[in-house]
């Protein structure tokens, strides 16, 4: 808090009270540490490694172990927290007293701006009720609205892929019950859902791959456009779609749950997150979906797609029961902090952190429960051990993740900088953060504290080595603090990337961002975003060691001389410009501007 500024005491006061008001002056504060370039530092050869630091971690994290009591009361005790809902409202209350309660200080919750739908679903059920009586496993879809009490509907399957496939539906669709969604395959389950990373594959994981040709434009291979053009075709008739299907007053929707990996998405396991929502952004009031929607387990779906391809007579009786809390919801972040003692250091900044939103099928267990859980038990380790680290321990707890990283996004953009998205008409049919950049990177005072930031957002794997995000000057520093680890599994150091979480809100404003390698174990067969993901999925041992390997690199990256290694500042409006090819080198062929 800053000081507030004195008035002047008028000329008549005494000079005895002018003598007093000038002993009870604050003294000048000592400057400010220089702010070191973290561009410009020399990295040693050696790291300085505390291995007596180490065991005591070790013992700490290993033997005396709260990780469970957390998981439990986060995932047991509130349950599945959507973005918005008034369950991630009690998750950010409860990590935030928690942190308070282990000894973090400056624990609270930070605004990362409007979100939109607050939302939590009350009860969700359906029957089949001709030809024959049978209940269906199936749960509302994300930000569904309610049905007006339970609600019987003939069953028809509904097949747009284009625009020129609405005709065929108008006006035949009034109280139907709508299956929206291709059959699948059903694979047989005939590989193991639950597996560990074998040598040879960490092997194969460290050698980099060096692309030497394929890719187009802006550096994506031609198999990742396609998917990117289909995808863009679905998302823009996506929102078409749901307003076809309200205005046609239909009863309701099933879709069918997606598939993963190994054929796990069978046997009762269905998904609910973003391919089953009938919408881009149902979460915004102006676009929220009209019609109640479900998800359902592949073998209800079939049973249903089957009858209808048969033209046998087909009804559903569906019960979805939800609520809208607001609006115009806020997300936020839990932050907390272990102060760094070091007067040169301890403005700097060492970040560990994991997303505390999931979805509502499960109870977001492995899904980011495991993450939000060791990171905590990770900081619980150090103030057990009473550490006083030289550089500033910061957790952070995101939210809004699931939905397009949200939550550490915003933080990075209000803390360390951004950089403007494209809004050309292909790029506004993106995801936000998939939009091509548009401006450069203007970066914040604070970009240049930030040491690095570790995430883990994985599942409930076991901690086998790191991604260093292209960083390869990070990637012998790393191999030496993980050396006195191999026993606990942790041996692999690759310069691959990982996508997909909130390591990247840092990585794209300059500041090192790492995500863990981990045991896949049933996370991508089974447990991500499904009905599965709960706290029977996590194992107990495997989050033990994930806080100890977290402890341990927030100690070593806090009490070293140097700041973490950066990568060159990127220019994001740059990238297309960089990859373009050189004009005018061929032989014989005039540049382009020569040819106007």
């Amino acid at each position: 808090m800053s000081l507030k500024m004195f008035r002047l005491l008028p000329a008549v006061c005494l000079a005895a009270a002018l003598q007093v008001h000038a002993a009870e002056k604050p003294k000048a504060a000592p400057p400010a540490p220089a702010v070191t370039d973290p561009y410009a530092e020399v990295q040693p050869a050696t790291e300085t490694l505390d291995l007596a630091m180490y065991q005591r971690i070790r013992d700490e994290g290993l033997s005396h172990s709260h990780v469970m009591e957390f998981g439990t009361a986060l995932m047991d005790g509130i349950g599945s927290r959507l973005t918005g809902s008034p369950n991630l409202a009690k998750a950010n209350a409860w990590t935030r007293d928690t942190l308070t309660k282990i000894g973090l200080e400056n624990a609270h919750l930070e605004d990362w701006g409007e979100f939109g739908l607050g939302w939590t679903q009350l009860n969700t059920w359906a029957r089949l009720t001709v030809p024959d009586t049978a209940p269906l496993i199936v749960q509302a879809t994300p930000w569904s609205p309610s049905t007006p009490g339970p609600v019987t509907g003939e069953v028809v399957f509904v097949n747009i892929q284009t625009d020129k496939d609405f005709d065929q539906y108008k006006g035949k669709l009034a109280g139907k019950v709508v299956l929206f969604g291709a059959m699948r395959e059903v694979p047989p389950v005939d590989k193991a859902l639950f597996e560990r990373y074998t040598d040879q594959e960490l092997a194969d994981m460290a050698e980099f791959p060096v692309n030497a040709g394929g890719a187009g434009p802006g550096g994506i291979p031609p198999e990742m456009q396609a998917r990117l053009r289909e995808r863009m075709e679905r998302l823009r008739l996506i929102d078409k779609i749901a307003q076809f299907f309200a205005d046609e007053k239909v009863a309701a929707v099933i879709e069918p749950s997606r598939d993963a990996r190994n054929g796990g998405g069978s046997g009762g396991t269905f998904f609910d997150d973003n391919g089953a929502t009938l919408g881009r952004t149902p979460y915004i009031a102006e676009k929220a979906v009209k019609v109640p929607v479900v998800v359902a387990a592949i073998e209800s779906y079939g049973r249903l797609y089957r009858l209808t391809q048969a033209h046998a007579p087909v009804s559903v009786e569906v019960d979805v029961e939800t609520k809208v809390t607001g609006e115009h919801e806020h997300g936020y972040d839990t932050v907390a902090e272990i102060p760094g003692t070091d007067p040169k250091l301890k403005e700097q900044v060492v970040m560990v952190g994991g997303h505390l939103d999931s979805w509502i099928a499960g109870t977001g267990a492995t899904d980011n429960g495991a993450g939000t859980i060791v990171a905590m038990e990770a900081v619980r380790i150090l103030k057990a051990l009473n550490v006083k680290p030289r550089r500033t321990i910061r957790i952070a707890l995101w939210t809004g993740e699931e939905e397009g990283i949200f939550g550490s996004k915003g933080y990075c953009t209000i803390h360390f900088g951004s950089a403007k998205t494209s809004t050309a008409p292909d790029q506004l049919q993106l995801p936000e953060f998939m939009r091509r950049s548009a401006g450069p990177l203007e970066v914040k005072p604070e970009q240049k504290l930030i040491s690095g930031y570790f995430n883990v957002d994985n599942g409930s794997g076991k901690i086998r080595g790191i991604y260093t995000q292209g960083n390869t000057a990070i990637a012998p520093i790393f191999a030496q603090w993980i050396a006195p680890l191999k026993d606990l599994g942790v041996t692999t150091i690759t310069n691959r990337n990982a996508g997909g979480t909130d390591h990247l809100s840092f990585d794209a404003v300059g500041i090192p961002g790492f995500q863990f390698i981990q045991d896949p174990l049933d996370y991508e067969t089974r447990t991500h975003h499904s009905n599965e993901d709960v706290v029977e999925r996590l194992q107990p041992a495997d989050l033990k060691q994930i806080a100890t390997v977290e402890a341990i690199f927030l100690y070593n990256a806090a009490q070293r001389d140097q700041m973490l290694p950066r990568k060159p500042l990127p220019q994001p409006d740059l990238e297309e410009k960089r990859r373009a090819p050189i004009e005018g080198i061929f032989p014989g062929v005039a540049p382009a501007a020569d040819k106007k």
